[in-house]
């Protein structure tokens, strides 16, 4: 079946927010209790929305910018946020940390920051396998994020339940995001501690005291919006929080911002079933396993009117594969005429396993990725948009090696905290707007 067919047959689906239920739909939960699953869902879908549909609509308008090179996305956030994290304190460091980067980023380069943070949702995640063992109690489920099961291993089964401590998890964190925003310090504290004393070690380290030099002495406006978004794996959760905006569509209005992992972005499947009705700018992970014809039914299936800022493609290939897989992808996409916005991801093909069997990803790896990725991109004549990690406002963290802060693998263990993969910690994440930064103005290109 050639690429018009494809794209004519599944366009030709009548839509709906629950047609995805009619094709298969891998990574996610199901449940045995079902009289209680109903109710949940019942629940769930009663609720009001998380965000509004203007929100969503200003991101899009915000990310067509980005695809034009007037600005540029900052997202980061946890892999898996966890319930006990929705505090003020972790929630204020995560969200300075997304601002401190925007800053740096925007005055050495003079572009703008849409920041985007896997925030106030991202309590789901896929796995490679839906079971591991275990010593004691044998084969258990795998962890699947907060939203499905427990970390601990007597938690792990499947419970309806927690979709609803999600939402209830998920409005607190937008409740207290949005009153940080109107408080009238915000730029202040959102900036203070900003520092290049712990870059030194970096031959780049002049230009990045001079950055923050520039920052303190005319900082700027930090009191733009901040969105958020999360991986849509849980479809039945999804589908409960969209809902019909009279004249304009149907909305998932629990994030504004929802994206497919690479596990689940089967053309026939039923995220990409979903995903093509919502009117949220949606994006999809592309890995070394896409091949190039099947992109370009992607992006026609998922973007058909064109609608510029809608499509993120948000590529993740590892440092060692993106010179030879990200070019023909940006020529398939080219080709198919469908405007698209192109943002690395550089950790998730940079994940490794240390000595002591703790997953890692190494700080060179990740931005080298990212800074390929750039200049892949202008080579072609493409635009990198964006750059998008899993990292952490806290400091003491240690899951990644490397940086100027030179994390070593036998220190990983020392504070080893995510639930899932590993993360930048406070200093790298701002380390790594100061590598791209300096990339994206042409003094260091890989």
């Amino acid at each position: 079946m050639d690429v018009d067919d494809v794209v004519d047959s599944v366009s030709a689906r009548t839509w709906t927010p629950g047609s995805w239920r009619n094709y298969e739909a891998l990574q996610m939960a199901t449940y045995d209790d079902k009289a209680l699953y109903e109710t949940t869902m019942a629940k769930l879908s009663s609720l009001p929305p998380l965000v509004t549909a203007y929100e969503v609509d200003n991101l899009t308008s915000l990310l067509a910018q980005c695809a034009r090179g007037d600005k540029f996305i900052i997202q980061g956030g946890d892999c898996a946020e966890r319930f006990v994290d929705c505090n003020a304190d972790y929630t204020t460091a995560q969200i300075k940390l997304v601002v401190q980067m925007g800053a740096v980023f925007e005055t050495a380069t003079g572009v703008p920051p849409v920041r985007v943070c896997r925030i106030a949702g991202q309590y789901g995640k896929p796995r490679s396998s839906p079971v591991e063992k275990h010593p004691t109690l044998g084969e258990i489920k795998s962890f699947k994020g907060e939203n499905i099961n427990g970390f601990e291993p007597t938690e792990r089964a499947w419970d309806p339940r927690r979709l609803l401590e999600g939402y209830w998890h998920s409005a607190a964190c937008q409740n207290f995001m949005r009153g940080l925003q109107m408080d009238p310090e915000f730029a202040p504290k959102m900036l203070s501690g900003l520092d290049a004393a712990a870059y030194k070690a970096s031959p780049k380290y002049a230009s990045y005291a001079k950055t923050v030099s520039e920052i303190q002495s005319a900082p700027p406006n930090v009191a733009g919006p901040m969105f958020t978004a999360h991986e849509a794996m849980q479809l039945d959760l999804e589908e409960a929080l969209t809902r019909e905006v009279p004249g304009k569509g149907f909305y998932n209005l629990s994030a504004h911002m929802v994206w497919i992992g690479d596990r689940t972005r089967q053309l026939t499947g039923g995220h990409v079933e979903y995903f093509r009705g919502i009117k949220n700018p949606i994006g999809c992970k592309v890995g070394p396993s896409m091949a190039a014809d099947e992109l370009q039914r992607l992006v026609k299936i998922l973007n058909p009117d064109k609608v510029e800022g809608r499509l993120v493609l948000i590529t993740r290939y590892g440092n060692d594969k993106v010179e030879a897989m990200l070019p023909a992808h940006i020529r398939a996409v080219q080709a198919s005429g469908v405007p698209v916005v192109w943002q690395v991801d550089g950790v998730h093909g940079n994940t490794v396993t240390a000595a002591n069997k703790l997953k890692t990803r190494k700080f060179d790896d990740v931005l080298g990725e990212c800074t390929k990725a750039l200049a892949i991109h202008r080579e072609l004549g493409s635009v990198l948009a964006g750059m998008h990690l899993e990292m952490t406002g806290q400091p003491h963290v240690t899951e990644c090696t490397g940086g100027s802060i030179n994390v070593l693998e036998e220190m990983l263990g020392n504070h080893y905290e995510t639930l899932c993969d590993p993360r930048f910690n406070y200093s790298q994440g701002l380390e790594a707007a100061f590598v791209m930064s300096h990339a994206f103005r042409g003094a260091d290109v890989a």
